[in-house]
């Protein structure tokens, strides 16, 4: 069984990264620069893909603009992202899918897990980051710099069930084929439809990302 799923694994990830190669060429960025449009064939290709992973909706699924996060659990920059799309999302212009990781710290895994696992996916999502984005903005207010997120919020499961694994291992693999390396990174279309991406938001790139409020 183990030989097989790391067969199953491995297949994935030959396919995931021979698919994505301009995507990940075209879709690789620094961390405050917005990435180049992906060309028609690629950007459709990159949104099949995300939305063929294991993502948490966050906002009505009318709404007329998609945007995937990868969103790890312990990121305080995904909890400031979270309160700072509020209006966005509130009004019904914007759903966030937020691609689960578990990269960032020794518990973030664990987190994941237990985020997609809840009875409740978006209930427990939305609790989690509400729990962190008043400490995180107060943080940022005075100056400093967030640590990752302490014990409010989603509890960890202590051992990560094998589909569970597998499905965070996909989404982390997925982030590193667009040559993503950080959280949040957010992939939307822009208004001719191609694929853009960018990794960390600066207040200033809300509208970008998110459209006009």
């Amino acid at each position: 069984m183990t030989t097989l799923l790391f067969c199953n694994v491995r297949s994935f990830v030959l396919r995931l990264l021979g698919a994505c190669l301009l995507a990940t060429m075209n879709l690789g960025l620094a961390t405050t620069a917005a990435a180049q449009g992906a060309d028609a064939d690629t950007s459709r290709e990159v949104w099949a893909q995300l939305g063929e992973s294991r993502w948490i909706a966050d906002g009505r699924d009318d709404a007329p603009r998609k945007v995937y996060v990868f969103t790890d659990p312990n990121c305080p920059f995904c909890a400031k992202f979270w309160a700072d799309a509020r209006p966005w999302v509130d009004a019904g212009k914007v759903q966030l899918r937020h691609v689960i990781v578990g990269i960032l710290t020794p518990t973030s895994a664990g987190r994941a897990a237990a985020l997609l696992a809840a009875s409740d996916p978006v209930a427990a999502l939305a609790a989690h980051e509400r729990a962190h984005a008043g400490p995180t903005q107060q943080a940022l207010a005075a100056g400093g710099r967030p640590r990752p997120l302490g014990e409010a919020g989603v509890k960890p499961l202590f051992t990560v069930p094998a589909a569970l694994k597998l499905q965070l291992d996909r989404n982390a693999m997925l982030m590193t084929a667009y040559g993503l390396q950080a959280t949040p990174a957010v992939v939307w279309l822009d208004d001719k439809g191609q694929a853009q991406a960018r990794q960390g938001i600066p207040d200033g790139a809300l509208s970008t990302v998110l459209g006009p409020q």
